[in-house]
């Protein structure tokens, strides 16, 4: 496992952020808007569909950069957390194995102009996470801060310098402030003050990234069954939140499956603008995975 501390280049680097934010501003202001629009009956168009070439495990998170691909992963057999490097075709350039012992489980990830944002926990609610910074040119991962809860996601509001992240199944959202040296100044304060509850219960977040504004942008599902014992529905969606307020601004089902009936948004998500709408790169299968590019027009 490569780490290293937060150096006077990691932090310069996040005086960085600033000035990459400010050319990416536009385009999440865009993304945000452009979702706000989205409703059940918006017709989403297959693109493309890229094969990966190589055993994902279970993807969580997932970035673009670029034309190339960082999702973060989890090996549950081997207890073992991933965040891979994946060029346009599908072919992996590289490996960063993360975690420390019983705390190897990735979550949702976000990119911040200059670095990713990965959590790592322990495969179980309520427990421990560590949470890294990883240079995507280097694939170098600097711990950040731990927490004595699950922190299934996580993304850098990068208008006032906190960061945000939600719990197992999403049920509680926290709020962490960074200080101008990039250090968590309240990572030591306990969760259950820390913590408010998220009032949607609508989807649990599999994803989430920054959408500007200090708003996030969170995808996942709910499994919907007639009876405990029979099979489960699974309902993708996509929820744009508050972060100020902690509740969901607008919140649109996305009734997308792929042919063995995996809803789309079941793993990791980006969404970009386009010239007439919005673009999604969805990885919802487990070890043998498919990126699947969709476009919607939005009024």
């Amino acid at each position: 496992m490569t780490l290293v501390r937060l150096s006077a280049a990691a932090v310069a680097s996040m005086a960085l952020v600033a000035s990459l934010t400010a050319a990416r501003a536009d385009d999440r202001s865009v993304l945000a808007d452009r979702v706000t629009e989205l409703t059940r009956t918006s017709v989403w168009k297959a693109v493309t569909k890229v094969p990966v070439k190589f055993r994902t495990y279970h993807p969580q998170g997932m970035v673009k950069i670029g034309d190339t691909f960082y999702v973060s992963s989890v090996d549950k057999i081997k207890g073992a957390g991933h965040l891979f490097k994946i060029d346009a075709a599908g072919a992996l350039l590289a490996d960063l194995p993360l975690g420390e012992g019983a705390i190897y489980h990735p979550g949702g990830i976000d990119y911040d102009g200059a670095a990713i944002w990965v959590p790592l926990a322990e495969y179980r609610p309520d427990s421990r996470s560590i949470v890294y910074r990883v240079d995507p040119k280097t694939m170098k991962a600097a711990e950040v801060f731990r927490f004595a809860d699950h922190i299934g996601a996580i993304v850098h509001d990068t208008d006032d310098h906190s960061l945000h992240g939600v719990s197992w199944g999403s049920r509680r959202f926290y709020r962490w402030t960074l200080d101008a040296g990039a250090h968590v100044t309240n990572a030591a304060t306990p969760p259950e003050k820390l913590r408010r509850l998220n009032p949607s219960h609508y989807i649990d977040y599999q994803d989430c990234k920054y959408a500007g504004a200090h708003r996030m942008l969170c995808t996942g599902l709910a499994e919907l069954r007639q009876t405990p014992s029979a099979p489960p529905f699974r309902l993708g969606g996509i929820e744009l939140v508050d972060l100020a307020a902690g509740r969901p601004l607008h919140q649109t089902p996305i009734l997308l499956w792929t042919a063995s009936g995996v809803d789309m948004t079941h793993n990791p998500v980006w969404l970009e603008p386009t010239a007439t709408g919005l673009r999604a790169y969805f990885m919802p299968e487990d070890d043998r995975s498919t990126i699947y590019v969709y476009d919607v027009t939005v009024p």
